[in-house]
């Protein structure tokens, strides 16, 4: 799933290939999703958005938004995933949004377990699109050691460090995807009680934030995660389904799979005690 560095390519992408470029066609879903999750009808998405100029893109944690003319947007997000190609014989037989632009081109939307798709002109409130928006971004400056302590003192201190970095998008744009190598980096295990930790973990563990998450920007998202134009991203995961397999690069001890708190964690037992 993509988040929040894969989220910022995507958009960066957007504005330097699809500035400019007019919407001229919309074809709705060719297969059935029942967690595709779209604002309004999208059978309405084919008066709305056809003949609008993309102006800009922009992003902010687990989602992308798509500035279209006369305050009109497309907003996607979690599991959605966008891809860019030129109209052939060839084309993907199942997507759940299809826009075909004024120069042969055309975008897909796809959903892989969810995600959400969005076309409207004014104010999209779906929550988690509004929480995204409206918290502050690990990226921020403002995200500081005392704001980080306002969010550990929020949740329950029994709860794990996953509970605290990767639910409720309290820390837009960090999912269980990122989270993984953050507290290898960090050198703290998932399944950790929040009440555990020191004031010198908690420094250790807002570093790891905002340096892997830059990490992971400069090198256009992670090898996990595909591009506007389905290329794998160039940051190589440590813990990953890629990396399952081979041993832990510091210690060389195998590494654990394990579900926790409703998602798969990888850690090294012995790196991450």
């Amino acid at each position: 799933m993509k988040e929040l560095p894969e989220n910022q390519t995507l958009s960066k992408q957007i504005n330097e290939t699809l500035k400019d470029r007019v919407i001229t066609e919309v074809f709705n879903a060719t297969k059935y999703h029942k967690n595709t999750f779209y604002f309004g009808d999208p059978l309405t998405y084919s008066e709305l958005i056809p003949g609008r100029r993309i102006n800009s893109s922009m992003s902010f944690g687990m989602y992308v938004d798509i500035i279209l003319d006369k305050e009109t947007k497309i907003s996607f997000g979690d599991g959605t995933n966008l891809k860019y190609g030129t109209i052939s014989n060839k084309m993907p037989n199942n997507y759940q949004l299809l826009l075909a632009l004024d120069n042969n081109t055309y975008l897909t939307f796809t959903v892989g377990m969810f995600g959400v798709i969005a076309a409207y002109t004014g104010i999209y409130n779906e929550i988690y699109y509004k929480k995204n928006l409206d918290n502050l971004s690990p990226l921020s400056d403002d995200f500081n050691e005392q704001y980080f302590e306002k969010l550990c003192v929020g949740v329950k201190p029994k709860s794990s460090v996953k509970v605290l970095l990767a639910t409720e998008q309290r820390i837009p744009g960090l999912g269980n995807g990122v989270l993984q190598d953050i507290l290898f980096n960090a050198k703290i295990n998932p399944k950790r009680e929040i009440s555990s930790l020191t004031d010198i973990d908690k420094s250790t563990l807002l570093q790891s934030i905002k340096m892997t998450l830059k990490n992971m920007i400069l090198e256009g998202g992670r090898d996990t995660e595909t591009d506007l134009f389905g290329n794998h991203g160039n940051y190589k995961t440590i813990l990953s389904k890629n990396t399952l397999s081979k041993p832990c690069p510091k210690c060389g001890n195998p590494i654990i799979k394990e579900t926790s708190s409703g998602g798969v964690i990888y850690y090294c037992p012995y790196c991450q005690k």
